[in-house]
C-alpha cells in the first residue's frame, strides 16, 4: 500500500530509470554539477580516514570460488595418495580409482554448496561449518557406498582405501578450514574482506540505515561515515555516532583518495531531484551505489530488491568489472600481454636502434597520465620528439608536421609503434590493461580546455584501468583530439566499452586494432 500523503510523483520503475539515465547522460547542460580534477579540501575527519593505508580488497565471491577449487583438489590428492600408498598401482586399477576419486570430489563440492559452507561467514570459523562439512562428507560416502552396492561394484574397490579416504579426507578438510579461518580473520582485521561503505543523508533515515546495518552480523560492511548534500550544520555533524565527513563534492575527492566500495543513499525515493543531482557527481567513481528501501513508503515486489544482510536496497549502479571479471581481465592481460611482449621483442629492438641512430637522447620516454580512479600512472613510450623539445605534460598537442617530432618519431607515431613499450606497463607494472580507455596526459587540451572541462562526466572513463588500445581507437577515434567533438566521441565510446565489457569484446578489439592502425590520417 502507498500512503497518499507521501506518494512519489513518478512510478518506482520510472524513477529508477530517470536516476540511471540522468547520471549516465553524456552531455549535461551547462550549469549542472560535474566532476573536476580540482582538489577538494577535505575535513580533518575525512583526511584522517583517507590517509590511512588500505590494502587491496579480496572479493568474497572470488574467495569462495578459490576455496571450492582448493577443496576439490585436496579431495583428489588425498584419494590418489592413499591409492598410491596402499594399493599396487596397476594400470587397469588406476583408471578405475581415478574415476571414483573424481566422482567423490564432484559430489563433495555439490554437497558442501548445498550445506551453505561456501560463504565468508562460514569461513570465519563458526562451529556449525565443521558439523555441516562432516555431515555433507558423510552423506557423500553413504551415497557412494549405496550406489556401489546396487550396481554390484563393491568388490572393485578396496574397503580399506574407502575407509581411509573418508577419515583422512575429513581430517584434511577440517584442518584446511581451520587454516582458512586464521587467514580470513587476518584479512578481515586488515579490511580486505570488508566493504568500505559511506552513507548519504543524515537525520532519522540515516540513523535507521546505520542502526540496521550495525545490528546484523557478517554483512561485511565497514561504515566509514556519512556525507550530505546540505552544507553547514543543516544536516548535523553526527548520525548514530558516525561522523559527518562532508558534502557530496567532498565524497568525490574522498573516493579518489581512499578505497570506497559502496555508497548507500538513506534518502527516500521521493527525494528524486536531490538524488539525481548527487548521482551526476558520483557516477564517475568506481563503486556500487544503492538506495536504501526499508524507509520508503513505496513498496516494490521482493524480487525488485537486493539485500545487504536483511536490509533491502535498490541497485542504482554497479562497479564495472568486479569479482571474477577482475580475475579474468587480469589473466587476459598477463597471458596475452606476455605472449605479445615476447613476440614484439625483435620489433622493440629495431625501433630502439632506429631512435638511437636518428637523434640524441634516451630511447624511452616516460609520461604521467590519468589511470584507474584518477590515480596518476607513469606510462612508457618510445621517444618520438627531440629531447630538448619533449613535452612530458602534453600541454600542447602534436599536430601535423610538428617540428618537435623526429623523422623516426613521425613513422612510429603514425603506426603507433611508439606505444609498444606500454606492454611493460601491462605485464610488469599492472597499471595498464591491453584494452581499455586510452590514458590521457594530465594537461591534454581540446580547444584550449582541459578534457574534463570540455566533456562533462569525463572522469567516468577512469572507473576501469586504462588500456593500450580501446573501443574508441578501432572505431576511428584515434590520434589528435583537438576539438570538443573528438574528445566527446572518445568518451562516449569509452563509456560504451565500460558498460559492455567482456573478455570476448577485449579479444575482438585486439584483433581489430592492427586494421585500425592502417588509418593514419589523424595520427601525427
Amino acid at each position: 500500500m502507498i500512503d497518499s500523503d507521501t506518494r512519489p510523483n513518478l512510478a518506482a520503475a520510472t524513477v529508477l530509470d530517470r536516476l540511471r539515465e540522468s547520471a549516465e547522460a553524456k552531455g549535461q547542460p551547462k550549469g549542472q554539477p560535474k566532476a573536476t580534477p580540482t582538489v577538494q579540501p577535505l575535513s580533518d575527519r575525512a583526511l584522517a580516514i583517507a590517509n590511512k593505508p588500505t590494502p587491496p580488497p579480496i572479493s568474497p565471491i572470488v574467495l569462495a570460488g578459490f576455496v571450492r577449487m582448493a577443496e576439490f583438489a585436496i579431495i583428489v590428492l588425498v584419494g590418489l595418495a592413499i591409492f598410491a600408498i596402499y594399493i599396487r598401482p596397476l594400470d587397469e586399477m588406476l583408471l578405475r580409482y581415478i574415476g571414483a576419486v573424481f566422482v567423490i570430489a564432484t559430489l563433495s563440492t555439490l554437497a558442501f554448496q548445498t550445506a551453505d559452507i561456501y560463504q565468508v561467514h562460514a569461513f570465519r570459523g563458526h562451529e556449525k561449518q565443521y558439523m555441516r562439512l562432516a555431515s555433507a562428507w558423510s552423506v557423500v560416502f553413504l551415497i557412494v557406498i549405496g550406489a556401489s552396492f546396487f550396481i554390484k561394484a563393491g568388490e572393485m574397490y578396496s574397503r580399506v582405501w574407502l575407509g581411509a579416504f573418508y577419515v583422512v579426507g575429513l581430517s584434511t578438510l577440517i584442518f584446511s578450514r581451520k587454516m582458512l579461518f586464521y587467514a580470513v580473520r587476518k584479512w578481515t582485521r586488515e579490511g580486505r574482506l570488508t566493504r568500505r561503505t559511506v552513507i548519504i543523508g543524515g537525520g532519522g533515515p540515516g540513523e535507521r540505515v546505520i542502526a540496521e546495518l550495525r545490528s546484523q552480523k557478517d554483512t561485511g560492511i565497514e561504515i566509514m561515515g556519512w556525507f550530505d548534500d546540505r552544507t553547514g550544520d543543516r544536516g548535523g555533524t553526527d548520525c548514530a555516532g558516525e561522523p559527518k565527513l562532508g558534502n557530496v563534492d567532498d565524497l568525490v575527492e574522498f573516493g579518489r583518495r581512499t578505497r570506497v566500495d559502496l555508497v548507500i543513499f538513506s534518502l527516500p525515493i521521493s527525494a528524486e531531484d536531490r538524488i539525481l543531482q548527487m548521482l551526476k557527481k558520483l557516477w564517475v567513481l568506481p563503486l556500487d551505489i544503492r538506495l536504501a528501501a526499508h524507509t520508503n513508503k513505496l513498496q516494490f515486489r521482493p524480487r525488485s530488491y537486493s539485500y545487504i544482510g536483511k536490509v533491502p536496497v535498490i541497485d542504482v549502479f554497479d562497479r564495472p568489472i568486479a569479482d571474477w571479471d577482475v580475475v579474468m581481465k587480469w589473466l587476459f592481460d598477463k597471458i596475452i600481454g606476455g605472449l605479445m611482449l615476447i613476440a614484439a621483442l625483435p620489433l622493440l629492438a629495431l625501433v630502439a636502434i632506429a631512435i638511437k641512430l636518428d637523434s640524441r637522447g634516451p630511447v624511452f620516454f616516460k609520461q604521467k597520465r590519468y589511470g584507474f580512479n584518477n590515480d596518476l600512472v607513469e606510462v612508457y613510450k618510445f621517444r618520438s620528439m627531440y629531447t630538448d623539445m619533449a613535452d612530458a605534460s602534453a600541454s600542447k598537442l602534436v599536430t601535423k608536421d610538428d617540428p618537435r617530432v623526429t623523422r623516426v618519431g613521425r613513422f612510429i607515431r603514425k603506426t603507433s609503434l611508439d606505444e609498444l613499450p606500454q606492454l611493460f606497463n601491462v605485464v610488469f607494472n599492472g597499471n595498464l590493461s591491453l584494452v581499455g580507455p586510452r590514458p590521457h596526459a594530465v594537461n591534454a587540451k581540446a580547444e584550449a580546455q582541459l578534457y574534463n572541462d570540455a566533456v562533462d562526466g569525463y572522469f567516468a572513463r577512469h572507473r576501469v584501468k586504462p588500456g593500450i588500445t580501446g573501443w574508441a581507437q578501432i572505431n576511428g577515434w584515434r590520434g589528435e583530439t583537438d576539438t570538443h567533438e573528438k574528445i566527446q566521441a572518445r568518451v562516449e565510446h569509452d563509456l560504451y566499452y565500460i558498460e559492455n565489457w567482456s573478455v570476448l569484446l577485449d579479444l575482438y578489439i585486439l584483433v581489430r586494432t592492427p586494421f585500425a592502425l592502417l588509418k593514419t590520417e589523424n595520427a601525427y
